[in-house]
């Protein structure tokens, strides 16, 4: 899920950006500081949105910076566990399929493809059902569930993201497409009235 939060902070501006305009100055400043880090609470920072209120610059001794209190808005990704996602399938392993997600990856365990056993074909680079023949590839889009979250660390590459496609609704989109097409009512011819 994505949320827009406001933050405070204070941004250092250094003497040789003090001719380029404040603003944008901080807001490239702000995005190399934290975009890619996580919070615990908001999630992953994916930008700075925009300097809601930027203050009157303090100079300090020996420095030669000036430092601003800014107020700003910033866009997160925070999954949550249960949550449905759609993503695409970046690398397929033996023990399972890569799916990004967002700016964050996460893993379905072979376990979690299908009800189907699962073969790994390693010359194809493929995921495929013994018995549906149902295969699951690199570039494929998919729809899961979140079903193990841990967003420890202070970025992306140090989270921990489960996922399912093992329930009604999910999995590769051509899969849901042909459950679809197996569920509608087929309709019977009605007779003209005379």
């Amino acid at each position: 899920m994505y949320l827009v939060s406001k933050i405070e902070d204070t941004v250092r501006i250094p003497p040789n950006k003090f001719s380029d305009p404040l603003e944008d100055v901080a807001v490239e400043i702000l995005n190399e500081s934290y975009v890619g880090k996580i919070d615990k609470k908001l999630g992953l920072m994916v930008t700075v949105k925009e300097i809601e209120e930027i203050g009157t610059g303090k100079v300090i001794m020996g420095d030669g910076a000036a430092y601003h209190d800014v107020l700003f808005t910033a866009l997160f990704f925070k999954p949550e566990l249960h949550e449905i996602v759609e993503g695409e399938v970046i690398e397929i392993t033996e023990f399972g399929a890569f799916i990004r997600i967002g700016p964050m990856d996460g893993l379905v365990h072979v376990s979690q493809v299908t009800d189907d056993y699962i073969n790994y074909d390693g010359k194809r680079g493929a995921l495929i059902g013994k018995e549906s023949k149902k295969s699951l590839e690199e570039g494929n889009k998919v729809r899961a569930r979140i079903v193990a979250l841990s967003l420890k660390g202070k970025s992306s590459k140090e989270t921990k993201i489960g996922l399912t496609m093992r329930q009604p609704g999910l999995g590769r989109f051509e899969w849901i497409d042909e459950e679809k097409n197996k569920k509608k009512p087929t309709k019977k011819p009605t007779k003209g009235k005379k």
